[in-house]
């Protein structure tokens, strides 16, 4: 079985996008606020904006399960308060819900949390633990800056964050690092806050000391990592003159780069110089970049098919899982991937 551990729901029908500018509307006139957190969306209509897009892209690319998220840059925390990113939080992930349980073979669900600017991490606990064991959803995406570009928060290393990884831990959950949209003009939000965040995140983690508090904590940095591929022999001698581990001890078990770069150079350099059983296969599909390259005349998310290049034969390759037996009784959609050794494996 080969998962995609990064997938967003770009694609969803327009009634979410009303509803969200019902609600930003309304932190003006509270009169326009949507009176119900209830989407007027069929099953016909999720069922269409899926199947010429993710399912399509799926069946092209032999790729079996995506784990999928809300959009990322819809998610937006630095818009209101914590009333208002709760309800867009609750919103998102049930319509997530809703698109797992048509597609149980297809989708695992991912959610975002209802982060907002000052508000402790804290009190996103309770609609991760919500999804996790209502919604039987299996990560969260973390936002590290939810102010949108202005990084107001402390480092993911600092104890400010600690209560929502001690929920992590409990629920047995990884997060994958995910910014989302910019409003500081500095940062583009695709070609720079993301990455920017992304290489961020992991000089945060090269120098603290957070998995020996919490050696249970797993991230996914997406995007291939940021920057830190490219820089690799930097962050190596950062490490080494701040008297810190070997980047493979720092990873371990605990941070993981997708592939999600759009070039199969960039996939030749990760597989290159970053541990193999810290790289999971991600695509962001339907993501940042849609467009035909004029030189192959192929879509540039067709890139990540070539990974299958890249890993081939070799059985330990970062887009293959093994495929192990479902327990008699069990459905299908009670089966949750879980991240282990970088890959992302179904339960026995």
């Amino acid at each position: 079985m080969i998962i995609d551990c990064h997938g967003h729901y770009t694609t969803a029908p327009g009634e979410l996008q009303k509803f969200r500018d019902a609600q930003i509307a309304g932190l003006k006139d509270p009169a326009l606020t949507p009176s119900s957190t209830r989407l007027n969306i069929s099953d016909e209509q999720i069922r269409e904006s899926l199947e010429n897009a993710q399912l399509k892209l799926q069946r092209e690319r032999g790729t079996d399960l995506t784990i999928f998220s809300p959009r990322a840059s819809a998610m937006a925390h630095h818009i209101g308060a914590e009333p208002t990113s709760l309800s867009w939080s609750r919103v998102c992930n049930d319509l997530i819900r809703r698109v797992c349980a048509l597609y149980p073979d297809n989708f695992a669900g991912v959610c975002q949390l209802p982060q907002s600017p000052g508000v402790p991490p804290a009190n996103s606990a309770a609609e991760l633990e919500r999804c996790v064991r209502e919604l039987g959803f299996i990560g969260c995406n973390l936002n590290p800056d939810p102010s949108g570009g202005h990084w107001t928060s402390p480092p993911l290393t600092d104890r400010y964050w600690y209560p929502l990884y001690e929920k992590m831990v409990e629920l047995d959950v990884p997060a994958m690092v995910h910014v989302s949209s910019s409003c500081n003009a500095n940062f583009h939000a695709t070609g720079a806050h993301y990455i920017n965040a992304d290489t961020t995140a992991f000089m945060q983690f090269l120098t603290a000391d957070l998995f020996k508090d919490f050696p249970a904590l797993r991230f996914i940095i997406p995007h291939g990592g940021g920057a830190v591929p490219f820089h690799w022999g930097r962050y190596r001698g950062l490490a080494q003159d701040l008297k810190r581990p070997p980047l493979e001890e720092l990873m371990k078990n605990n941070v993981f780069f997708d592939t999600c770069v759009y070039h199969q150079p960039g996939i030749e350099l990760l597989l290159k110089v970053v541990p193999i059983d810290n790289i999971l296969f991600g695509s962001e599909m339907v993501g940042a970049v849609r467009g035909i390259d004029p030189r192959t005349g192929h879509a540039l998310l067709r890139r990540h098919q070539a990974l299958h290049r890249c890993v081939t034969p070799e059985p330990r390759g970062p887009g293959e899982v093994v495929r192990r037996q479902r327990p008699q009784g069990i459905p299908k959609a009670t089966c949750r991937p879980r991240l282990t050794r970088g890959r992302m494996r179904c339960p026995p």
